[in-house]
């Protein structure tokens, strides 16, 4: 019954903060190096990238960066509205690969790479977020 206790445990709270920061930071630099690979892949075997090339492949990958860092900064403060963003998220690239109606193995890589990990960093998120207001209801009513 410890399990549904509802104890303050800064210990797991901060293992499950930094986790999920770590699955955040992870996962925005593994599809940062994909789309910027997926914009400059032909380039390599036509010999040096032009200036266009390189400029473009920044613009594409800026993209996971942008929301990587505004996910990151956000889990920083608040941990279930983190969440929340990380559910929709996830929501999204389903949506997405339903109307680019994707084959089977688009959806296994899809969910192995960006689903699982957006929905793993959403629940630690939320048991962080979850915690902290344990913590905080024990505190007030110890004073």
């Amino acid at each position: 019954m410890e399990l549904l206790s509802r104890t303050c445990k800064t210990e797991s709270m901060n293992v499950e903060r930094i986790i999920a920061r770590i699955f955040v930071v992870l996962g925005g630099v593994f599809w940062i190096f994909m789309l910027w690979g997926s914009q400059t892949g032909s380039g390599y075997s036509l010999g040096p990238l032009t200036s266009a090339e390189v400029k473009s492949a920044i613009g594409t990958a800026a993209i996971p960066l942008v929301f990587t860092v505004i996910v990151f900064v956000l889990g920083l403060f608040f941990e279930r509205l983190t969440s929340l963003v990380l559910l929709i998220a996830a929501a999204a690239v389903v949506i997405w690969g339903v109307i680019a109606a994707w084959e089977a193995g688009v959806w296994m890589m899809a969910i192995a790479f960006l689903i699982a990990p957006i929905l793993i960093a959403a629940a630690l998120y939320w048991l962080a977020g979850r915690m902290q207001q344990i913590c905080l209801m024990e505190q007030g009513s110890s004073q």
